[in-house]
C-alpha cells in the first residue's frame, strides 16, 4: 500500500512563503513523476507543477517564478517552495506521484494540506 502524507500548509500573509512537504511511502520500485495540485473552493483541482526523476519540473503559468518543486529521491520526499503568495493561492494543495511497481505505474493521492493566503 502506497501512502502519500503531506504538511506544511497553514495560514499566511500575501507576499509570505510556505514550504509543503510531501512523504510517499510504502512498497514501490520508483516514483517517475510526482508533482502537486490544488483545488479552491467551487473550482477545479488543477496542476501547479511536477518534477520526474530526473528532476526535469514542469510549472503552471500562474506560479511560474514564484513557486519551487524539488524531491529527495533517496528519502521519497517531494517538496513546494512558495514565495510571493497571492491571495488567489490560496487553496487545498495535493501531492500527486506515479508510483512503478511490479503491477505497473499507479497514481496515488495524498489528502491534502490546507493553504490559506490572507491579505
Amino acid at each position: 500500500q502506497v501512502k502519500l502524507v503531506e504538511s506544511g500548509g497553514g495560514l499566511v500573509q500575501a507576499g509570505g512563503s510556505l514550504r509543503l512537504s510531501c512523504k510517499v511511502s510504502g512498497r514501490f520500485d520508483s516514483i517517475p513523476v510526482a508533482g502537486w495540485y490544488r483545488q479552491a473552493p467551487g473550482k477545479e483541482r488543477e496542476l501547479v507543477a511536477t518534477v520526474t526523476s530526473g528532476s526535469t519540473t514542469n510549472y503552471a503559468e500562474s506560479v511560474k517564478g514564484r513557486v519551487t518543486i524539488s524531491r529527495d529521491n533517496a528519502q521519497n520526499m517531494v517538496y513546494l517552495q512558495m514565495n510571493s503568495l497571492k491571495l488567489d493561492d490560496t487553496a487545498v494543495y495535493y501531492c500527486d506521484a506515479i508510483v512503478a511497481d511490479y503491477g505497473g505505474n499507479r497514481r496515488y493521492w495524498g489528502q491534502g494540506t490546507q493553504v490559506t493566503v490572507s491579505s
